[in-house]
């Protein structure tokens, strides 16, 4: 067999053969090279950065949050929606990462105290006392999923970006031609003469006869019916619910005292009015005068004197020790002998004394027991929460959930305005924003659909909460009988009746002024007033806000008819007022620096795509699609 194999192997045939066979390994290792090429994980690449696929489904996660709490938990995203999201979530990434390239290409960079100082002035790091909270600091970062490395890269990258941006807009100023124009058109002036129909004035109309009352409750029925009622079963897990079952030992208030303590135990503070003088004789003589009732204008304006002001000083932060002294010492509102330090004679006088605090321990036990209660019913929150999805998960109704996760339970009737069937306001726990979200859901759900955990709307001051809710039965609306609202149709139907004959005689009064009458003849003898300038945007008083559209679509002499919640109106434009930007110099100037901000906020979003373009970004649409998928 090999023998003969050997024989043949000089033969076109087998030649060819092994061509064909070593050709055919060939191109299929290449195809594998030419398919490998650029299947390195990266969904994203933008100059030269690649945006990997962790960092992508974590924007994409934040991102959807975002859009669930927006849709009020009612609704779950569409695999559409989620699409969407993911694409916007990594668009995002591409637009930050070509602006990072770009300030990186400059040479900005942001030094380490900026970004801190950027950090420290977060409202949301903030705790109770105004100042950066190291606490709050980590809990914001836990709730959004984020290390704090990786936040701070966030902040300095956002720092350079704005540096890089806030140069392109400097010296953007809007043309005085277009700012005129703006300004012509938002303080424009109409002036208009009126007159008023109230339904109040219209005479009585004849009693209605028993047939025409039944065909207005007929045509009505809506008017007269109860709405729809609820029996629903909602839990809701809140700081405040959470917190009557969180214990406070001893040691940690005073850790927490000792970490307060310059909360609660302020030094003494002056606000002063100090002179400077070269010499003790010209101090003296600052001081008499001062004295003898000069006041502070009068006194910063004599030769010989450098004035100085310190407002809200401890001791230690006023310039030399003797003069500190001299302040502590005197009395309010008196001018103190002069008193001399390294720096010169002084003349001083105290304006304001605001005394210092020192409180004990046990005097602010129980608010710091508050506080602690409530940053630790805040973590508490949020492992609760993720115990409550898997048990609702898992079928557990809402009257079986444990009783030590610290849930408020509520069960009732309530319409769709949160009202019980006897008017009264259902007895929901927590925020209103909660109370709202909670019954809008309850309102969106079908009888007996599984309950599911709920963001609840953010409270800065509440902390975050959730609930759940469930729909136990529907009482659909039902019309009440005409015996039980027959004094409401009776009134509804006079109403109407007026109403149709005050707009007939505003109908009249309209066609005639627009065949060429006065409004006074038009009017038969009803007053006509002048209503007094009225703004685009700003109104007048005794002018309808219905009225004011309507104004300046008009020319001079130009009629229109408007309903009011009162009666109708009918108006002639008789004058339009143009301003005078020069009589109107700070109105003029918030205008024009308005129209610069614009044009800078254009000029800033043409920079960012020019530089994202310019970043030439690549996406592998494969990975993005399963970014979505796999939520």
């Amino acid at each position: 067999m090999l023998s003969s194999l050997r024989r043949h192997l000089d033969s076109w045939v087998a030649r060819l053969f092994f061509m064909l066979l070593v050709a055919t390994f060939v191109l299929w290792g290449v195809g594998d090279v030419i398919r490998n090429i650029g299947s390195d994980g990266a969904v994203a690449t933008v100059a030269g950065h690649k945006i990997e696929l962790p960092e992508v489904q974590e924007a994409y996660r934040r991102q959807l949050a975002q859009v669930t709490r927006m849709l009020g938990g009612k609704t779950d995203p569409t695999p559409q929606m989620r699409k969407g999201i993911a694409a916007q979530a990594v668009d995002q990434l591409i637009t930050q990462a070509a602006l990072s390239a770009a300030a990186t290409a400059m040479g900005i960079a942001v030094p380490d105290e900026a970004l801190r100082q950027a950090v420290y002035d977060i409202p949301a790091f903030r705790g109770p006392n105004g100042q950066f909270d190291r606490n709050q600091f980590n809990q914001v970062l836990r709730n959004n999923n984020l290390t704090e490395a990786r936040f701070l890269d966030m902040v300095r990258s956002d720092l350079a970006q704005n540096q890089m941006l806030l140069t392109a807009r400097v010296g953007i100023v809007s043309p005085d031609t277009l700012t005129k124009q703006v300004y012509a058109f938002q303080q424009e002036k109409r002036v208009a003469e009126a007159v008023e129909l109230p339904f109040s004035a219209a005479p009585p109309p004849p009693a209605p006869t028993d047939l025409q009352l039944a065909r207005w409750y007929e045509n009505h029925k809506d008017l007269y019916s109860t709405p729809e009622y609820r029996r629903i079963k909602a839990v809701i897990l809140a700081p405040e619910t959470v917190a009557r079952d969180i214990p406070v030992s001893e040691d940690e208030l005073k850790a927490a005292y000792e970490q307060r303590r310059a909360e609660f135990n302020q030094p003494e503070k002056r606000s002063v009015q100090v002179l400077l003088a070269p010499d003790e004789a010209r101090a003296k003589a600052l001081a008499d005068k001062w004295a003898a009732g000069a006041d502070w204008a009068a006194m910063q304006k004599e030769p010989g004197s450098s004035p100085v002001e310190l407002t809200d000083a401890t001791r230690t932060e006023i310039p030399a020790a003797e003069l500190a002294d001299a302040a502590f010492a005197a009395a309010a509102d008196t001018v103190a002998p002069p008193v001399h330090s390294a720096l010169g004679w002084h003349v001083l006088k105290v304006t304001k004394v605001t005394p210092g605090t020192q409180k004990t321990l046990d005097q602010v036990s129980d608010e710091l027991r508050t506080r602690l209660v409530a940053d630790k019913a805040a973590d508490l929150v949020y492992d609760r929460a993720a115990k409550i999805e898997d048990l609702l998960a898992g079928g557990t109704p809402l009257d079986e959930m444990p009783a030590d996760l610290g849930l408020a339970a509520v069960t009732g009737t309530l319409d769709a305005k949160g009202n019980t069937p006897a008017g009264q306001a259902a007895p929901i726990p927590g925020s209103a924003a909660l109370r709202t979200a909670l019954i809008e859901q309850a309102f969106q759900m079908k009888k007996d659909d599984p309950p599911r955990l709920t963001e609840a709307p953010g409270d800065p001051n509440a902390g975050q909460a959730y609930f759940a809710v469930a729909v136990e039965d529907i009482g659909p609306p039902a019309v009440k009988p005409m015996e039980q609202v027959a004094d409401a149709v009776r009134a509804d139907w006079t109403h109407d009746a007026i109403r149709h004959e005050q707009e007939q005689e505003a109908a009249r009064i309209l066609a005639e002024v627009k065949a060429g009458k006065p409004l006074a003849d038009a009017a038969l003898g009803q007053e006509v007033k002048h209503l007094p300038p009225v703004g685009r945007a700003t109104g007048a008083d005794n002018v309808p806000f219905q009225l004011i559209d309507p104004l300046f679509s008009l020319k001079p002499g130009e009629p229109t008819m408007v309903e009011t919640a009162d009666g109708f109106t009918v108006a002639v434009l008789t004058e339009i007022q143009d301003p005078d930007p020069n009589a109107d110099p700070i109105g003029y100037g918030q205008v024009r620096d308005a129209l610069a901000k614009s044009l800078g906020d254009d000029v800033q979003a043409q920079l960012i795509t020019a530089l994202r373009d310019r970043a030439n970004p690549r996406v592998n649409s494969t990975l993005l699609d399963s970014v979505a998928q796999a939520e």
